[in-house]
């Protein structure tokens, strides 16, 4: 796994040891960059369930202004800080080792706002509801916010219709794929 494009082009990440994580393959970090990346420089970026930071990372090599990691495990915390170091791009970067839930309330009082944000929880554990929910009653999103889901193919998105979102664009891989939604305030929650 590496980074693919931007100041930290080419060199090689750190996962974590386990079947815990899925590190984003390279081929399909490659097409999401390709689709956000005229949204990229200068931006917020919030990365939920951020494994090793490869996401994040990309998102700060390609001009991000700042990008916050999230992962509740501590050896995901610990890898995350040292692919920063490695890269050197720990400017504009934080690492919340917390669940999501804890970590947007923590950043919605706070204040922060992002303009991009990726979430990408561990299959089948039915995690997307509940995390998108929270997104969307925590402030730290606007109209303005491009929201990325990273599911399996698998994964229902009926619960969507009972949230403030809407689907703008689905790219179908392999295994999973890509969900971007538009947050729209004041819709269903």
């Amino acid at each position: 796994m590496r980074v693919i494009a931007g100041k930290a082009r080419r060199l090689n990440l750190k996962t974590t040891p386990g079947l815990d994580t899925r590190p984003t393959a390279d081929k399909i970090k490659e097409t999401l960059f390709n689709i956000i990346n005229p949204y990229l420089p200068g931006c917020n970026f919030l990365d939920l369930f951020a494994g090793s930071g490869s996401i994040g990372i990309e998102a700060l090599s390609r001009g991000a202004s700042i990008c916050v990691f999230v992962d509740n495990d501590k050896r995901a915390a610990a890898c995350i800080n040292e692919n920063l170091d490695f890269t050197r791009l720990r400017d504009g970067a934080e690492v919340i080792q917390k669940n999501a839930a804890a970590a947007i309330s923590q950043l919605a009082m706070k204040k922060r706002r992002f303009d991009i944000v990726y979430l990408d929880p561990p299959y089948k554990a039915g995690l997307e509801e509940d995390t998108l929910r929270v997104l969307a009653k925590s402030g730290i999103i606007d109209e303005s916010s491009r929201i990325i889901l990273e599911a399996s193919k698998e994964t229902k998105l009926d619960f969507l219709g009972s949230l403030p979102y809407e689907i703008s664009r689905i790219k179908d891989y392999k295994n999973n794929r890509h969900v971007f939604l538009n947050f729209i305030p004041g819709g269903q929650s």
